[in-house]
């Protein structure tokens, strides 16, 4: 069970219920997980499901490469919720099963045809676990991506590092993510 449960909407204070009716009537549709916790701080959820809804819907990304690096960066967190709400979507945007399969045992999955998904899951890797990125990976991001592309793949990654963080701090249950 989570740390934080739902508010319970008859609770909510004003401003909690615009963004939750905001939330629930964008693309998201409805209000649960991180943002359920980010509720109790309603400037912030407000916040953070506008950038979630840049990062997810608008940035330069294709889906597929999106998908990848929430994929990938929900596996370094073992963020069980991101990762279950998220696999489908991978799936729908063109990830490849295996690659699936491969994060989700902690293997560095085969992407010997995709250059641009290599490249989205070594930045994603190297940019959580270290820190930073190298002057060669961020060259090649420039390359593959341009400079939009790799700007807005640091946004995602930053977003879902913040869900990520979220889903460990309050023990957001990965059952309600289906």
């Amino acid at each position: 069970m989570a740390r934080l449960p739902a508010l319970d909407q008859a609770k909510m204070n004003k401003r909690q219920k615009e963004i939750y009716d905001d939330i629930v009537s964008g693309p998201r549709g409805n209000v649960r997980g991180p943002l359920a916790v980010w509720l109790y701080r309603a400037e912030l959820a407000d916040k953070a499901q506008q950038l979630g809804r840049y990062c997810r819907y608008d940035s330069s990304l294709s889906p597929r490469l999106s998908e990848l690096a929430i994929l990938t960066t929900a596996r370094i967190w073992d963020a069980a919720f991101e990762w279950q709400a998220h696999v489908p979507h991978a799936l729908a945007a063109g990830i490849d099963q295996a690659v699936v399969d491969a994060l989700a045992a902690d293997h560095d999955p085969d992407f010997s045809t995709d250059d641009d998904e290599q490249l989205v899951y070594e930045f994603s890797r190297e940019l959580n676990l270290t820190r930073g990125v190298s002057d060669a990976l961020y060259a090649r991001a420039i390359a593959i991506l341009g400079e939009e592309g790799t700007v807005d793949l640091v946004g995602v990654l930053g977003y879902y590092a913040l869900i990520s963080m979220t889903i460990k701090a309050f023990d957001v249950d990965p059952i309600t993510a289906s």
